[in-house]
């Protein structure tokens, strides 16, 4: 399988990118000892939105439950009264993720779906077609997911009906510190504006979880199977090249934007290994870090350092060759990424 792939080193501030359900930070015991963790999940939202920042046109992919009224404006476009199209919305998302029943304010599915616009409007002209909810559905095709490169790259499952199941052409890894990591505990008061002078004391106070890390980051894209029937063969070879371009550049950039204004973690990566090869499987080299550094002047150059030999190694060891390696710093970013397009397709 041809595929590319990208190992980063990236240090994050004071911050809590990704927290569990008691608002820490997420961790993980890796090599006997805590690692620092972003989900590979968390990670994803954030290149997903970069990516439609980057390339509006065709990353026009939303997860919701809310696709009631899109589809209604659609089935209404396709000449349906309003009457007809909202009975016909509730029948499709019914056939499709099931109506929840317990909801009073909107119209909502049980489940979350990830929808694209060209599907919604190929949906609509099936069902005020046919009348069938069901055979509306059975309209849906690669070719409805043109303008949803996002749905192909990061995948779809469908429970009630696996044809409409997208298999993800991408690969990621919780993002992990290449050192231990403990999570501290951040004491904050704030000031009532409004107290009178002759009283003291906070008007409110609480702690916040956090944490600081060098991270290894990452990320993979099958590129046969993007450009399969299935998935994005329906566009031209120009068309997929701006999508690796923009899959590369966010997962590069993006950042997860937890607690932005209080504490802003948005750095960009100190190294970037971009690997292309024409066959075999993706191959991490978290392994470089399974031996947890240990603070000296810091933790990135050590990385980055570890990083190129487990890489080396590997090479030399397994002879897994590629048809392209850079990285980031040894050329600049622009390089970095039309060198890589140029030998995905």
């Amino acid at each position: 399988m041809k595929h590319l792939e990208l190992h980063i080193i990236q240090s994050v501030p004071v911050a809590c990118l990704n927290r569990d359900d008691l608002n820490s930070p997420k961790t993980a015991i890796f090599g006997g000892v805590q690692r620092a963790r972003v989900s590979s999940q968390s990670w994803k939202r954030a290149i997903r939105e970069m990516a439609k920042e980057i390339m509006p046109e065709q990353f026009k992919g939303e997860r919701t439950r809310l696709m009631f009224e899109p589809l209604v404006k659609e089935m209404l476009s396709a000449g349906l009264s309003i009457a007809d199209a909202e009975e016909g919305a509730k029948k499709v998302i019914d056939a499709l993720v099931k109506l929840d029943a317990k909801s009073t304010d909107k119209v909502k599915s049980t489940t979350l779906y990830f929808m694209s616009p060209l599907e919604l409007e190929t949906i609509a002209k099936a069902y005020c077609e046919t009348n069938d909810a069901k055979k509306a559905l059975k309209a849906i095709d690669a070719k409805s997911l043109k303008d949803a490169a996002d749905i192909s790259i990061f995948g779809r499952m469908v429970a009630s009906d696996h044809s409409l199941t997208v298999e993800a052409a991408s690969m990621f890894s919780h993002a992990l510190s290449t050192h231990k990591v403990d999570n501290e505990i951040d004491f904050f008061a704030a000031v009532d504006d409004l107290q009178p002078k002759g009283e003291s004391g906070a008007g409110m106070t609480s702690t916040l979880e956090f944490n600081s890390a060098t991270y290894y980051r990452f990320a993979a894209l099958n590129l046969d199977m993007l450009a399969d029937a299935e998935h994005l063969g329906s566009l031209s070879k120009e068309e997929r090249q701006n999508v690796v371009r923009t899959f590369v550049e966010a997962t590069i950039k993006a950042i997860p934007s937890a607690r932005k204004n209080t504490m802003n973690g948005n750095t960009l990566p100190m190294y970037v290994l971009g690997v292309v090869r024409e066959k075999g499987h993706p191959i991490q080299l978290i392994n470089a870090f399974e031996n947890a550094l240990r603070p000296s002047q810091g933790y990135a150059v050590k990385s980055v350092e570890l990083l190129k030999s487990e890489y080396a190694k590997l090479t030399e060891t397994w002879d897994v060759g590629a048809v392209y390696a850079q990285a980031i710093p040894d050329v600049g970013f622009k390089a970095f990424l039309e060198g890589m397009v140029a030998h995905v397709i």
